[in-house]
């Protein structure tokens, strides 16, 4: 049995679609740097090691819109786009769950 079917993602520029693709990129390093999680020192260290160019592109990507002259992110394509690719899940590991009382 096949999974559900995907909505289809917006219509995003070619430069969007790469900013959104980075700032996923990031936050899934963030998400294995996190030191509220459980885990070895080695996966925080490697994740952080590619953090820096995963940064540097997401940097270029800004870049790149910014000198095409898209001054301004308009929130609600990306934001669609980002519910698709899983967007939520990927930054719950970035959050810690509350606290439970014993």
């Amino acid at each position: 049995m096949l999974p559900p079917e995907l909505p289809p993602l917006p219509a995003l520029t070619r430069v969007e679609a790469g900013l959104i693709d980075r700032y996923l990129g990031v936050v899934d390093l963030l998400g294995r740097i996190d030191p509220a999680r459980d885990g070895d020192t080695y996966r925080g260290l490697r994740a952080t090691q590619a953090l820096v160019g995963k940064a540097t592109a997401l940097r270029d990507a800004l870049a790149l819109m910014h000198q095409r002259g898209e001054a301004e992110l308009h929130a609600a394509t990306p934001a669609r786009a980002l519910r698709v690719l899983d967007h939520e899940r990927r930054t719950t590991r970035l959050t810690l769950s509350p606290e439970s009382v014993s």
